[in-house]
């Protein structure tokens, strides 16, 4: 028995051993035997959601799917693929995606399978994009669901719920190219008086703090040709590249100053050809309607020495809306707080705690995939859909052959 964590290393698999099917003939074979399985994507997950004592399965050794309809504009890919793989392909065809997270190197099944969703004021998730999805179900057989299907709004951003994803299919558009710019000294309090105006300043827009400090970094992406300042709302263009850390060196970071690029090397924050860090952390992270943005800022404020205890740094993202049913974005455009924190989860509960009963009133949801208290009712609170869901996954997974203790806990079926 090997024994298998993810990527922070906080978890350990129940499992003892990972299966890797070559084909997707011996996965439906490895399916349909088996009485438990989970998929185990790039593992940027930091809790056990894919977690089981049963067959722990990854797809990342199946035949790598590249299929760009140029007509359709659509490109169908297998699931165990990278982004960083997938976007250089496309860029090399002319075509681009709409958005990507900070991280090149996560696969597009566990991505989108769990909500991680890039940035930007009119950017859906990366789940968005999605135009069909293919699983293998838990009687080994292989189902297609596509746009005009009632259940694919339930489908994509599913939690491993309903079968092993093989391939998704993907809209994409004509390629294009991105500056990006870093500014240091934004004041923290324009955070929430100027929020609209900052994060519709650009294509896409990261801002970096401890809620402590009263200097902010914010990261611009801009399309090319869009004019940029060199002094800009308080704030001055950096003088060299940066970190979301300051203390952290910046040679994994992608091209900032900006330089013009293709979208896919200036989208993530990071580049594909270096490991940005050894995963030696925890994260956390919350979806707010945009309203609520300036309300939490002061708050997060208020929590700012105790926050900092913990914590290596905070992202401040947006998102637009959109309909998939467990999408942190579902039915409203959202602000996105994220927390990266120390790998010390008895220091890191408590403050989580503190962060949760100052965010959940003002309707903050969770990620699916990170570090959080609330409980299975305070989900559904969050995330209106979920009984919906619920019902979906029983219905193509009846016996419970994907549901595991992560599951049971926070999304118990009836």
């Amino acid at each position: 028995m090997v024994e298998v964590r993810n990527w922070a290393g906080n978890v350990v698999f129940s499992a003892g051993r990972l299966e890797r099917p070559q084909a997707v003939p011996e996965l439906q074979e490895l399916v349909a035997r088996a009485d438990k399985v989970r998929v185990l994507g790039s593992g940027h997950s930091f809790n056990r959601i894919a977690d089981t004592d049963g067959t722990l399965v990854s797809v990342a050794d199946l035949p790598q799917v590249i299929e760009l309809d140029e007509d359709a504009r659509t490109v169908r890919v297998s699931g165990g693929t990278r982004y960083g793989e997938l976007t250089a392909a496309l860029e090399s065809r002319g075509f681009a995606l709409h958005n990507l997270g900070s991280l090149p190197h996560i696969s597009i099944a566990g991505a989108c399978s769990t909500g991680t969703h890039g940035s930007g004021n009119t950017n859906g998730t990366l789940a968005s994009a999605a135009t069909a999805i293919e699983y293998v179900t838990a009687d080994g057989s292989l189902l297609t669901l596509d746009r005009e299907h009632p259940d694919f709004l339930g489908s994509v951003i599913a939690l491993g719920a309903l079968g092993v994803t093989t391939h998704l299919t993907l809209a994409v558009q004509p390629s294009y190219q991105i500056s990006q710019v870093v500014y240091d000294g934004f004041p923290v309090g324009r955070l929430g008086t100027d929020f609209e105006e900052v994060f519709a300043s650009a294509y896409s827009v990261s801002a970096f703090t401890d809620w402590v400090d009263p200097d902010v970094m914010v990261w611009r992406k801009l399309r090319a040709g869009t004019a940029w300042e060199q002094e800009w709302m308080g704030a001055k263009v950096a003088d060299g590249p940066r970190h979301p850390i300051k203390a952290m060196p910046a040679d994994f970071a992608t091209q900032q100053g900006g330089v013009p690029g293709p979208w896919n090397e200036r989208l993530p924050h990071f580049r594909l050809e270096f490991t940005p860090s050894n995963g030696d952390e925890l994260q956390s992270e919350y979806f707010l309607p945009r309203a609520m943005a300036a309300r939490a800022f002061d708050e997060l404020r208020a929590l700012g020495k105790q926050l900092q205890s913990v914590m290596q740094i905070s992202e401040v993202r947006t998102i637009a809306a959109d309909e998939l049913w467990l999408s942190p974005s579902q039915g409203r455009d959202t602000v996105a707080l994220h927390f990266t924190w120390i790998q010390d989860e008895a220091a890191v509960r408590p403050v989580v705690e503190a962060l949760e009963n100052a965010l959940l009133p003002l309707e903050a949801r969770p990620h699916w995939g990170k570090v959080f208290t609330a409980d299975a009712a305070t989900l559904a609170e969050c995330y209106p859909l979920v009984p919906t869901f619920v019902n979906l996954a029983a219905k193509y997974d009846p016996a419970g052959k994907f549901r595991n203790d992560y599951l049971n806990t926070y999304l118990p079926s009836h």
